[in-house]
């Protein structure tokens, strides 16, 4: 047996070097962390690799925004698949409008009464999606009727990012890297309603299952396919269920702070996915699932990542 090697801090220490040190401690989350820092490394060096990254929950609202167009501009990342409500916080901040720092321990009828939303500790003014509406509506407008009527999502989606003229925006780079952008529950968001209501003046309808041809494509054409999952939720699920037309991701990272034991999807380890086919249960080696929140520790382990591959 291998024995758990204590950890040492010093001064100056970078990002590679602590989970370099918690890999070799090996156990908890902090092993896995190391560990994962290791396996993001392999895919971003190996060119092999059709590297998928998942988003769920507030990821673009909690601060990870640059990270994740970085990553895409500098082609580390080869699709995206996210819910709809990080495509809103990418629009938000593309637009020239703001989140905000908030409480958790507030009266949330009073935040109603200002015409504040909360998301846990962020917030955002009602204005914004009033802001939002007619920012997106614009686009839409921009769009030849032929890009915006029975079209995959991810076409949508690329449309508008060439609208984009935030240089930051993930819509934005991801357009102009022609890194496909796929959302399955895209209408479950803030602009799902204001979608609807367009439709009813203007010709605009997507095909999500149009969006699984370029989807498979890109599965039955990698060498190696590897998976960064933040979250759960349809994005992971999505990405992880296409992968059975391939015998499953050669690698894969997880991070999420859904419980394990109620049997849902967000919160399988991935170890379970073996049994569906949804990843090759010989490549246990390069897997880590991470119990824990995103933006606490995806920072660290992309910062190590990079820092490896840079070396």
């Amino acid at each position: 047996m291998k024995r758990v090697e204590q950890m040492r801090l010093r001064p100056k220490m970078t990002a590679a070097e602590i989970t370099d040190a918690m890999a070799k401690a090996g156990v908890l989350q902090g092993g896995r962390v190391g560990r994962a820092a290791n396996i993001i490394a392999e895919m971003f060096s190996d060119p092999d690799y059709t590297v998928f990254i998942t988003l769920s929950g507030p990821l673009c609202h909690g601060g990870l925004r640059n990270i994740f167009s970085d990553l895409i501009r500098d082609e580390y990342v080869n699709a995206v698949v996210t819910n709809g409500a990080n495509i809103v916080g990418d629009l938000i901040e593309s637009m020239g409008d703001k989140h905000y720092i908030g409480q958790v321990n507030v009266d949330d009828e009073q935040l109603y009464n200002k015409g504040i939303n909360r998301a846990y500790d962020i917030y955002f003014k009602n204005e914004t999606f009033l802001n939002l509406e007619a920012f997106f509506n614009k686009i839409l407008d921009e769009i030849p009727e032929d890009n915006r009527v029975n079209v995959p999502i991810h076409v949508l989606l690329h449309e508008i990012g060439l609208r984009i003229e935030d240089p930051q925006s993930i819509l934005h780079v991801a357009a102009e890297k022609k890194v496909p952008i796929f959302s399955p529950g895209f209408v479950d968001c803030m602009l799902g309603i204001p979608m609807w209501m367009y439709s009813k003046q203007k010709p605009l309808s997507i095909n999500p299952l149009k969006d699984f041809d370029l989807f498979s494509d890109l599965v039955y054409d990698s060498k190696k396919s590897g998976a960064i999952i933040l979250g759960g939720g349809t994005p992971k699920h999505h990405t992880q269920y296409m992968h059975t037309l391939k015998e499953g991701l050669d690698a894969a990272v997880q991070i999420s702070s859904a419980q394990t034991d109620d049997g849902s999807l967000s919160g399988a380890p991935l170890k379970e996915s073996v049994s569906w086919g949804k990843l090759k249960g010989k490549k246990m080696n390069m897997t880590a699932s991470i119990f824990g929140e995103v933006t606490s520790l995806f920072p660290l382990i992309i910062a190590s990542s990079l820092e490896k591959i840079s070396k």
